[in-house]
């Protein structure tokens, strides 16, 4: 059994894998909960991903318990990449474009993770990871109009149903946010298919099951494919011991 680690700033996702088949999820647990969780299950190997700095101290308390593996930019991964600065390639982004490649092999896929920040990124069919897009996510946006406005109001949760004439001010920021957002995404996708081999459109992350009926393209919601790339690229280096 194997272990993947998403380390966030200040929580972590944590998934036991089996033969590729996710046994067990955790989420929300602090850094220092990680140790505790991974060693009740003495997996064979764990890896992680992170944009901690306690990454170096975690990973060193995990090989004490099995071999452990950070995704950082000299780790082998079972894609080809085509980014001029892989070094600045967030972790995450490349786990996500793994498990969509893994998923679909052969196709040609867009990975949409919507959380912090919403990414938009290709793989095509010969697993040729070419680039992609960020920019800021639903919280982002209304944290934004929040604090670079003197007198609109934040709103904390986008609502399920937004209209798209708000009739007072906080139904104007969420039409404004959500459905920019949307035609955004659309507009993304619609600029990728034509300029690329697109076959199957993931949406991941923590906002995902949001967009799940917002989105006119058919779209497959994943919320948890970073810990399947993880695994993925885990069991890929593991492989060549």
């Amino acid at each position: 059994m194997n272990i993947a680690v998403d380390l966030g700033n200040t929580r972590a996702k944590t998934a036991l894998f089996e033969e590729g088949k996710m046994l067990e999820l955790a989420e929300g647990l602090k850094p220092e909960e990680v140790y505790s969780w991974v060693a009740a299950r003495r997996p064979s190997a764990v890896i992680i991903a992170s944009v901690n700095a306690q990454v170096e101290e975690m990973q060193k308390k995990l090989s004490a318990i099995c071999p452990c593996y950070e995704l950082r930019p000299d780790l082998p991964v079972p894609v080809k990449k085509h980014y001029r600065t892989p070094q600045t390639l967030g972790a995450d982004r490349l786990a996500a474009v793994v498990g969509g490649n893994s998923l679909f092999p052969g196709e040609g896929v867009l990975v949409i993770d919507a959380g912090s920040c919403i990414t938009y990124d290709y793989i095509d069919g010969g697993a040729n990871y070419f680039g992609g897009a960020i920019a800021p996510g639903l919280q982002m946006r209304f944290k934004a109009v929040h604090n670079f406005t003197a007198r609109l109001p934040l709103i904390d949760k986008a609502p399920e149903n937004v209209p798209l004439l708000g009739q007072s001010t906080a139904e104007s920021l969420a039409s404004g946010v959500v459905n920019g957002v949307c035609a955004e995404i659309e507009g993304m996708i619609s600029k990728i298919e034509a300029e690329y081999s697109l076959n199957r459109i993931i949406i991941c992350g923590g906002d995902s099951k949001f967009f799940e009926t917002k989105i006119k393209q058919p779209i497959f919601v994943i919320p948890e494919l970073v810990l399947i790339g993880l695994n993925e690229i885990l069991h890929y280096n593991a492989s060549k011991k």
